[in-house]
């Protein structure tokens, strides 16, 4: 299956194109980990979700914890930090989240729990597994060192300081601070590499204060304290990482996107690119419905010259915006997303070169030209992120394709769904 988009497709300036995000898949998958092993019940208040998040819960009902869809969200009642099943059967999918963060978790609640995952998974990286090791996890590999499937038994956590690399993936820090907040005594977690201030670390410590956890950070030390409370309500944003394809749009057309719930305050790191796009002329406005971007009156905009390490997320976006822009674009601190769903740095080369915008790739960068796009298909490499931000680059050109779309209910479903309201001048308020 392929998207196709409109060829001649020219969108209404007068008009103001309103957009539907997801949750946040980051915001919610921790605070579901956080709900499930709490002392009490919790709604986690939220609007749809992807596959990452069904992944998740699926996950959890592997494990004996129970919950229930409720009108506003989903209702978990807490386990307390003791597993109904510890011998249990858990596949995490392809869902990054879940695959980091459980690990962790069951390590210091104790148990005998086989994982499996998808293909996906299986090539992508699990660094952090032998300091779960020296912690006191015994894990048995059924194919490679370090990846999916492996068995995973402990009798819970023997130390007081842990470190972990923040290089490959901030997700093994989050892991070990979650776990620090399910716990039943306090323990430090060293953070080491190049990003100990990351977003997404940032985002893990609200969270844990959100859930009753208590926390003291020294440098790139942070001791945390098991949560001594349980919020009944907890309220998820919606997700930005979705929401920047449709701001992106603002800037690509000139034109003015509502995206609603969305803050620009936000706790998710990807909220960066919106000062990528108010550098080039893009303003927004708080509304009582969510953020406007208005692009009117922006008929050209230069190239990018970026660092994206903590909203690397985003490098897909910023490389389908840059074959129109004015001059190069050159983005670093990018090399972790080559052990993403894909290597996304060699998608961004591979599909650029393909349609004729030249395009050359390092270790740690991506360098791009402007330049017409030719007729061709993008191939999405089954990753989610890929097929949404060359979506873009689609409905400029009019003369692309978008092979596999299906990949995007990993994380959006609908994604396309909002992007044929658009094309198609149906989604418009005055």
């Amino acid at each position: 299956m392929k998207y196709v988009p409109i060829s001649n497709f020219q969108p209404d300036l007068n008009q103001i194109y309103t957009f539907e995000a997801p949750s946040s898949k980051s915001i919610l998958n921790r605070a579901l980990l956080l709900a499930a092993f709490s002392k009490g019940d919790v709604l986690v208040a939220c609007n749809t979700f992807g596959e990452d998040s069904v992944t998740l819960l699926r996950c959890l009902s592997s494990l004996g914890i129970v919950y229930e869809k409720h009108a506003e969200g989903i209702f978990v009642h807490g386990c307390g930090g003791i597993v109904p099943n510890q011998n249990a059967q858990i596949n995490v999918g392809s869902a990054g989240t879940c695959a980091r963060f459980l690990p962790a978790i069951l390590t210091v609640t104790g148990g005998d729990y086989s994982f499996d995952a998808s293909e996906q998974m299986k090539q992508r990286p699990m660094d952090y597994l032998p300091s779960l090791e020296k912690a006191g996890a015994k894990i048995e590999y059924g194919e490679q060192i370090n990846r999916f499937p492996f068995r995973l038994r402990s009798d819970g956590f023997r130390q007081h300081e842990i470190s972990v690399s923040t290089d490959t993936s901030t997700q093994y820090a989050s892991a070990l601070l979650l776990a620090g907040a399910i716990s039943k005594t306090a323990f430090s977690v060293k953070l080491t590499g190049a990003r100990t201030q990351g977003g997404y670390i940032k985002m893990t410590l609200s969270l844990l204060n959100a859930f009753g956890a208590e926390w003291r950070r020294e440098h790139d030390t942070i001791k945390v304290f098991p949560a001594k409370t349980t919020p009944t309500r907890y309220e998820v944003e919606a997700d930005v990482s979705a929401a920047c394809y449709f701001y992106a749009l603002a800037l690509l057309f000139g034109i003015k996107v509502l995206v609603r719930r969305i803050k620009k305050n936000s706790l998710q790191s990807d909220a960066q690119f919106f000062d990528l796009l108010n550098d080039r002329g893009v303003r927004f406005t708080e509304t009582d419905e969510g953020l406007l971007a208005d692009g009117s009156g922006i008929t050209a905009y230069g190239g990018f010259r970026e660092n994206l390490r903590d909203f690397s997320d985003q490098a897909l976006t910023v490389a389908a915006l840059a074959p129109f822009a004015s001059s190069s674009t050159r983005l670093t601190g990018i090399n972790h997303i080559r052990s993403q769903e894909c290597d996304r740095i060699a998608a961004i080369e591979k599909n650029l070169n393909a349609i004729g915008v030249p395009c050359r790739a390092g270790k740690d960068f991506v360098e791009i030209e402007p330049a017409v796009p030719k007729s061709g298909a993008i191939d999405t490499f089954d990753d989610h992120r890929v097929a949404m931000a060359f979506t873009l680059t689609a409905l400029r050109s009019g003369n692309l394709e978008i092979d596999n779309p299906e990949c995007c209910k990993k994380s959006f479903g609908s994604f396309f769904e909002e992007i044929e309201k658009f094309s198609r001048n149906n989604n418009t308020r005055r």
